[in-house]
C-alpha cells in the first residue's frame, strides 16, 4: 500500500472489518425456523451461487477498506461448487475464516482444506440431542448423522468447532443433552440462538411454536446461571446484552448484529448483490448495488442507508433500547431484524420490548430517569 493509500484508509471513520458471503440461494436442509428462507436444493433443483470471480474482485477491492475477515454463509456455503478454490483465495489473501453450516457436506478432506485458513471457526448446526428432533426442525432424514460426522471430521482436523442450536418448544428439553453431547464429540462451545420473528421463524411465532418472552428469558437465566457452571464448554444464550450477567456483558462472542459490529460489517448475496446483511433477501431497501457493476469503495462509504444508520446509532434508538444503558456497545441488538418487523431503523428490538412489556427488562440495565417506581 502507497503512502497516500494509507492516509486516506487512516481518515476513514469506518473500517470495513468483514464481509459476510451468502454463497448458496440454496440449501441442502429444509430448516423450518430458517431467517432467510433459502431455496430447498436436492441435485435436480440447483439454485445460483456467488460467482467466484466476483468473490475475488471483492476481497481485492475489500482489503484497502480495512477487510481482516470473512463469514461464510448460506443457503449451505460449502453446497457452493467451488467452495475449495473460495477457500484458497480467502487462504491467499490472509483473511480470517469464520463459516456457519449445517455439517452435512463436511468431509475429512474439505475439513482439512478450512483448517489451513487463517484462524478458521466454524460453527455447526445441531437442534436436538437425537435424529427426530433434528430431523423435524431441519426437514431432510438423514440429516442429523451426516451432522455429526461433519463435526466429527473437523474434529479429527484439530477444530473445537461451535455447535449451534435454535430453540424452540420442540426441543427445548434437551439442551443439556446437546451440551453433553457436544462435550462427547469434542466442540469447543455451544451456542443457544433464539428463533427471530423473520421469514420461515416468523410463522413459528404466529403457531406459536417457539417460546414465550417469560419463557426466553428464564432459559437464559438457566444457561447463564446453572449449566454453565457444570460443564468446560463455553455456552453462549442469545439474548441482548442488558440480560447478561456483567462478567459476560463485555465478552466479544463475534456473532449477532450490534456486538460484532453493524458500522464494519457488510453483506454480499449469492447472485452478487451487496447488502447489510442476508435480511436483503426478504429487504429490498437493504440491497446496496451489485458487485458486477458498483464499486465497493462507493457503497461503503456513499450508500444512504448505511450513512444513516452510522449517523443515528445509538441515539435514534426508540422505546426501551433508548432508555437501555447498554445501547452504546448493543446498537439495537439487530438493526436489520428490527426494520423488517417494523420498517423503522429505530424500533426497539423484539426481545427487549416484550419483556419490557411484561416487566421483565432488568431494571438494573435501564437509565435512572426513565426507571419506573
Amino acid at each position: 500500500m502507497s503512502k497516500n493509500e494509507t492516509e486516506v484508509t487512516k481518515e476513514r471513520k469506518y473500517s470495513l472489518n468483514q464481509i459476510y458471503f451468502y454463497l448458496t440461494e440454496g440449501c441442502n436442509l429444509a430448516c423450518r425456523h430458517c431467517w432467510i428462507a433459502p431455496k430447498y436444493q436436492t441435485g435436480d433443483h440447483k439454485y445460483p451461487t456467488l460467482d467466484l470471480e466476483l468473490f475475488r474482485s471483492i476481497l481485492k477491492q475489500a482489503k484497502p477498506l480495512g477487510l481482516s475477515g470473512v463469514k461464510l454463509t448460506g443457503g449451505e456455503p460449502l453446497l457452493h461448487p467451488q467452495i475449495t478454490e473460495i477457500l484458497g483465495l480467502t487462504r491467499d489473501e490472509d483473511l480470517r475464516l469464520i463459516i456457519e453450516t449445517n455439517g452435512v457436506l463436511c468431509t475429512a478432506e474439505l475439513a482439512q482444506e478450512i483448517a489451513t485458513c487463517k484462524n478458521p471457526f466454524v460453527s455447526v448446526s445441531l437442534d436436538g440431542a437425537d435424529a427426530e428432533t433434528h430431523e423435524w426442525m431441519r426437514g431432510v432424514t438423514g440429516c442429523f448423522e451426516a451432522s455429526l460426522n461433519g463435526i466429527r471430521n473437523l474434529v479429527g482436523a484439530g477444530f473445537k468447532p461451535q455447535i449451534i442450536m435454535s430453540i424452540m418448544r420442540r426441543n427445548k428439553n434437551q439442551m443439556e443433552a446437546v451440551v453433553r453431547l457436544a462435550e462427547s464429540l469434542g466442540a469447543g462451545s455451544v451456542k443457544f440462538n433464539i428463533v427471530q420473528p423473520t421469514a420461515r421463524g416468523e410463522k413459528m411465532h404466529e403457531q406459536g411454536e417457539t417460546l414465550t418472552i417469560e419463557e426466553l428469558v428464564e432459559l437464559g437465566q438457566w444457561v447463564e446461571n446453572t449449566i454453565s457452571a457444570s460443564t468446560g464448554l463455553r455456552l453462549i444464550y442469545s439474548h441482548p446484552i442488558a440480560f447478561r450477567p456483567l462478567g459476560k456483558m463485555f465478552s466479544n462472542n463475534g456473532d449477532g448484529c450490534g456486538v460484532c459490529g453493524i458500522f464494519g460489517i457488510l453483506g454480499v448475496l449469492a447472485n452478487g448483490s451487496y447488502a447489510l446483511c442476508g435480511i436483503g433477501e426478504t429487504v429490498p431497501e437493504f440491497v446496496f448495488g451489485h458487485a458486477g457493476r458498483d464499486r465497493l469503495e462507493d457503497v461503503w462509504e456513499n450508500n444512504s442507508v448505511l450513512q444513516e444508520i452510522r449517523d443515528g446509532l445509538p441515539e435514534r434508538l426508540e422505546g426501551i433500547c433508548c432508555d437501555c444503558l447498554m445501547k452504546n456497545r448493543c446498537l439495537g441488538n439487530c438493526i436489520a431484524l428490527n426494520y423488517y418487523r417494523s420498517k423503522s431503523l429505530w424500533a426497539p428490538f423484539w426481545f427487549c420490548e416484550e419483556a419490557n412489556a411484561k416487566g421483565l427488562f432488568p431494571e438494573t440495565r435501564v437509565h435512572p430517569t426513565t426507571r419506573i417506581s
